[in-house]
């Protein structure tokens, strides 16, 4: 009889347990979360774990190495391609950034109007987006060739030079060349994300403000930017993160060239990698890179905490 009240008592008290999970939200939300976690923890933190622990070896391809403690990050501050390549990282970060923002918003206010075939353009906008970036990057290279660049020779039929542009051979060129690819690519996320926040201001703030006398201006500036910095803050956010990690569309267009004009950290840390062999080099130029989109999080959460306070909340 003993075991059997015991039997009946756990029972009780894994039917107590089960109603428990059953009521408390949060508890049974972190199990159905308990498979991504793993997930995450597999082909994330592992490889994150590896490359950082990659840094402070001398592993080369091949060879097992040796913890050498910080004289990879150590000499990368005498590596002047490696200085080189995050002065081209920031200026081609912070510049495609800064166009894929403007005209970003400025295609999502345009959109975000009554005009026909609305719809339509809607669809045509994210093509750039869906398209491969290797296929992209093989279209820019045609583009911007030496001898047979469409955009030279509408240039030239136009009378308005008289020769050819090298644009990927030219480091300024180079440099321009990259970043409008990349500019190109990415407004269409740009866009479709402001036109989205966009549609949920209210409509009656605008109209409000219109009995009141705003011009068109003042509107955006004191309706539609305001309630649309939150979206901004979280679009940029991600924006920075994809242009600042750029490997494909460098890779394919450049390789880094000409005379390292246009190699980012992720290239140059590919390539001192794989095709140089030096894995600890290679991954102490990809942890390098860390900081910086850490700082980029960091904006996206000061953003959050923004909307926050926008909506009334304590935070």
């Amino acid at each position: 009889m003993a075991d059997i009240a015991a039997h009946q008592a756990s029972h009780s008290s894994f039917r107590s347990w089960l109603s428990r999970v059953g009521q408390g939200r949060h508890l049974l939300g972190l199990l159905f979360l308990l498979p991504a976690a793993v997930f995450l923890l597999l082909f994330l933190t592992y490889p994150l774990g590896l490359g950082v622990w990659l840094g402070f070896t001398d592993t080369r391809i091949g060879r097992e190495g040796v913890f050498i403690g910080l004289e990879n990050y150590q000499s990368l501050f005498d590596d002047s391609v490696f200085l080189l390549s995050v002065f081209n990282t920031i200026l081609y970060t912070v510049g495609a950034s800064i166009l894929k923002f403007a005209l970003g918003l400025w295609l999502a206010l345009l959109l975000n109007q009554n005009l026909p075939f609305k719809s339509f353009f809607r669809a045509i906008v994210l093509l750039p987006w869906v398209v491969p970036t290797v296929l992209s990057a093989i279209a820019f290279w045609w583009i911007f060739d030496a001898q047979f660049s469409v955009i030279s020779w509408a240039l030239i039929k136009l009378g308005l030079i008289d020769h050819n542009i090298n644009f990927l051979g030219d480091t300024t060129n180079a440099r321009a060349s990259v970043i409008a690819a990349n500019v190109w690519r990415g407004i269409p996320f740009v866009a479709i994300s402001l036109l989205a926040g966009l549609q949920t201001i209210p409509q009656s703030l605008h109209e409000a403000a219109t009995l009141d006398g705003a011009t068109g201006w003042q509107r955006f500036r004191y309706i539609t930017l305001p309630m649309l910095s939150p979206i901004i803050a979280v679009v940029m956010t991600f924006s920075v993160l994809f242009t600042f990690t750029d490997f494909q569309l460098i890779y394919v267009l450049t390789r880094g060239g000409p005379l390292n004009a246009t190699h980012l950290m992720a290239t140059l840390s590919f390539q001192r990698a794989i095709p140089g062999g030096q894995l600890g080099e290679g991954a102490a130029i990809a942890v390098a890179m860390i900081p910086f989109l850490l700082s980029a999080i960091l904006f996206s959460y000061f953003g959050l905490q923004r909307r926050k306070w926008q909506q009334g909340g304590g935070d």
